[in-house]
C-alpha cells in the first residue's frame, strides 16, 4: 500500500546550504533502496517535507525523522493512502519557500510566508500541490 506523509518542523539552528545539501545527499542515497520519493521545502527556520512510498518504509523513516536533532516541534500535517505518487520523479526534490512568488504564498497564508504552525494543514498541503503542478520544485536528483 502506498502512502503520503507530510510533516512540518522548526529548525534548531539556522538552515544553511550545507544543512540542506547533507539532508538531500542522505535522502538521495537511502530513498531509492526504500522506494521512497518526496520533496523537502524549507525557509530560514521551517521545514516541510513530503514522503511517499510503502506504508512500512514511510513510517520507519518518519520515526527516524522524529528523533533527528536538527529540528523540533514536528507536526504531522497529512497522512493518507494514495493510488499513485505525486512526486515519483524525485528521490528527494527541494524548494526554498522564501524564494517562490510571494503572491502564491499569500493565496494560502495571511503573511505571505509559509508557516504551517499558523495556517491549516489543508492550506499547506494545497500550496504543495500547486507547487508540484506548476513544476516549481528544483533539483529532482
Amino acid at each position: 500500500m502506498l502512502v503520503r506523509l507530510i510533516y512540518a518542523s522548526r529548525a534548531c539552528a539556522a538552515i544553511t546550504h550545507e544543512t540542506i545539501d547533507g539532508i538531500l545527499a542522505s535522502s538521495r542515497q537511502r530513498n531509492p533502496q526504500q522506494g521512497i520519493t518526496g520533496v523537502l521545502c524549507y525557509s530560514d527556520t521551517i521545514f516541510v517535507q513530503v514522503l511517499e512510498g510503502g506504508r512500512d518504509q514511510v513510517n520507519r523513516l518518519y520515526g527516524r525523522l522524529l528523533r533527528d536533532e536538527r529540528h523540533q516541534d514536528v507536526i504531522l500535517l497529512a497522512y493518507e493512502s494514495i493510488d499513485e505518487r505525486q512526486y515519483s520523479s524525485w528521490t528527494m526534490g527541494k524548494i526554498r519557500l522564501d524564494k517562490i512568488n510571494r503572491s502564491l504564498l499569500l493565496k494560502y497564508s495571511v503573511s505571505g510566508e509559509l508557516n504551517p504552525y499558523d495556517v491549516s494543514s489543508c492550506s499547506t498541503v494545497a500550496l504543495l500541490n500547486e507547487l508540484a503542478s506548476t513544476a516549481a520544485f528544483a533539483q529532482r536528483d
